[in-house]
């Protein structure tokens, strides 16, 4: 059987003013249109894309609405200082030291940002398939959950909900609702299970209305969703956390090494 292909020249389906809008964020998250920089002249915005008045202003009101430019009616808009952050999983993964704060805290602070976290929740819950794949949990096991909101500058950044096996963690300060001196890695260090390797899976999803809604997102834009496993010794998988940030305001960064 065949199967179709698609066409090579599909027409793009969204409105102009946001593919209009999609092609300026495109150049504003690559560097060309740099911090301070004005946007393009509504008149040459107009020529380039042959589109009306309106149809641009609606495009820049898209990029004001997502904080990457700045400047009001019939004055010049420009573009802001870059919020794009970028994120080091690596640099988050081994235990804080005594005294230390939760190490994704402490990496949000280097560039000067105020960061802090908020625990929403903290229960024993049937957690979603491919939490419950990861942590190799029987059917119908539940698990920890521990559900925070990480602030940057008054700003949501980050929703996340991190479940651990209840044979690890029943009985232990995780299960208060109150937060770990050092963040849960410090603990699992502590109670026997230190962390050998973090494995993530990255993927661009449509927000729930809850990531809506927590994150302040504007628009239709995407979220990044990362599942990150943790193993300790054995390849005993002891954390399974759902990472949900704003997929335009972030970048994620991997090293590696050739074998």
């Amino acid at each position: 059987m065949t199967v179709p292909r698609p066409e090579a020249d599909a027409a793009d389906r969204r409105s102009l003013h946001e593919r209009i809008a999609a092609d300026l964020r495109d150049q504003i998250m690559g560097g060309d249109l740099a911090p301070g920089a004005n946007l393009p002249s509504t008149a040459h915005l107009k020529q380039r894309f042959d589109a009306s008045n309106a149809t641009v202003q609606e495009a820049v009101q898209l990029l004001k609405d997502e904080g990457l430019v700045i400047g009001r009616a019939g004055a010049s808009v420009t573009v802001r200082e870059h919020r794009q952050r970028t994120v080091r999983p690596a640099a988050s993964m081994a235990p804080a030291g005594a005294g230390e704060p939760y190490r994704w805290l402490t990496e949000a602070t280097k560039g000067g940002s105020r960061a802090h976290s908020t625990l929403l929740e903290v229960a024993e819950v049937q957690p979603p398939a491919d939490v419950a794949e990861a942590l190799r949990l029987p059917g119908g096991d539940p698990a920890l959950l521990r559900r925070q909101l990480l602030v940057i500058d008054d700003e949501p950044a980050e929703l996340v909900a991190s479940y651990y096996p209840l044979d690890i963690v029943s009985g232990t300060a995780m299960t208060a609702r109150r937060k770990i001196p050092g963040g849960t890695p410090t603990l699992l260090a502590e109670l026997g299970y230190p962390p050998r390797l973090s494995v993530d899976r990255v993927s661009a999803r449509v927000p729930t209305q809850e990531q809506y809604q927590a994150l302040r997102l504007p628009g239709g834009l995407p979220v990044l969703r990362t599942l990150r496993v943790v193993y300790s010794e054995d390849e005993r998988p002891i954390e399974a956390t759902v990472m949900v940030k704003a997929g335009h305001l972030y970048e994620v960064q991997y090293e590696f090494t050739a074998e």
